[in-house]
């Protein structure tokens, strides 16, 4: 087997930082989504619940 690496150009360099970036974004907006509808459906009471 030989460990060549595979050379990018500027272009495909460009196009997988897009796709990285897109990618962490809808990561972020799926957790953000999931952590408000958590709260939406824990209610206002969870704020005033005894520890």
């Amino acid at each position: 087997m030989s460990k060549q690496k595979a050379v990018l150009s500027e272009e495909q360099i460009k196009t997988r930082r897009g796709r990285s970036v897109a990618l962490a974004v809808t990561l972020a907006v799926l957790v953000a989504m999931f952590y408000v509808v958590t709260i939406v459906k824990l209610g206002p009471g969870i704020i005033d619940r005894p520890l």
